[in-house]
């Protein structure tokens, strides 16, 4: 699919989803004849993974890592050349871990701050009754 749609479906707009191409968070999948870049589902997915990230404070940086961690992961088969190392699947797993943990405890964060802001509007509301 052309930027256009993806930009669509993941409701970002063509230049933040250029910017995340520039920094190598996202590379389109293939290109038109004409040379434009063209994505497929597991590229939207992946922009997806990083629409999320940035809210709960994520840098590009640690998303970055994030990325390059379950791609590690996924690329793993058995008896393969790709197999990866025990030790270095595990560390993979407790980073991927870190970052869900990191996640929860976001969330948590902007839920309680979401909790005192309806709290605070409720309080003004009541005010003008």
């Amino acid at each position: 699919m052309k930027i256009g749609e993806v930009a669509e479906r993941t409701e970002l707009s063509l230049r933040t989803i250029r910017q995340y191409e520039d920094s190598g968070l996202v590379v389109p999948s293939a290109a038109s004849e004409g040379g434009f870049p063209l994505y497929t589902d597991a590229d939207v997915a992946r922009l997806m993974v990083i629409r999320r990230m940035k809210p709960l404070g994520f840098t590009l940086d640690e998303t970055r890592e994030l990325l390059t961690a379950v791609d590690r992961l996924a690329a793993d088969a058995p008896d393969t050349p790709g197999e990866l190392d025990p030790a270095v699947r595990a560390l993979l797993v407790a980073r991927v871990r870190g970052y869900e943990q990191a996640a929860a405890e976001r969330v948590a964060e902007l839920r309680a701050q979401l909790a005192r802001a309806e709290e605070f509007a409720n309080s003004l509301r009541a005010r003008l009754t």
